[in-house]
């Protein structure tokens, strides 16, 4: 990564992936997260990683969450490499898409979300 881009928020590698973090890859991993919501809260976190807000967002996001623990599941969507599955994520829960994006779901329903500095640890236990 170049001076200007570390400086300026250009394009990054893939952030670092949490020990928390499931990821969504797939619309099958997608259909998981949704069904273990009938189980347990679950938190869609949708990050652009060529975004420095989107960047900052995630990295006090996981602070935030690592000081205070969840007993959420924690699901992460790079919604550039994903798009189609961010799309479906929008139409699905019936949520306009946002980046960064937190959406929370319980029983198959968005019941929650937050985008931008909107985005703590509080919606998850709102």
């Amino acid at each position: 990564m170049s001076f200007f881009d570390k400086i300026f928020g250009g394009k990054e590698e893939k952030p670092e992936q949490k020990s928390f973090w499931k990821k969504i890859e797939s619309e099958e991993d997608l259909a998981e997260a949704i069904e273990r919501s009938y189980h347990n809260r679950v938190a869609i976190f949708k990050h652009s990683t060529s975004c420095f807000i989107s960047k900052t967002v995630l990295r006090n996001f996981e602070s935030e969450i690592k000081d205070a623990g969840t007993n959420a599941d924690l699901y992460f969507l790079d919604l550039l490499a994903y798009r189609p599955i961010s799309n479906k994520i929008a139409e699905d829960l019936d949520v306009t898409h946002q980046s960064p994006q937190l959406i929370v779901v319980e029983n198959g329903k968005a019941v929650n979300n937050a985008s931008h500095q909107n985005i703590s640890i509080t919606q998850i236990a709102q």
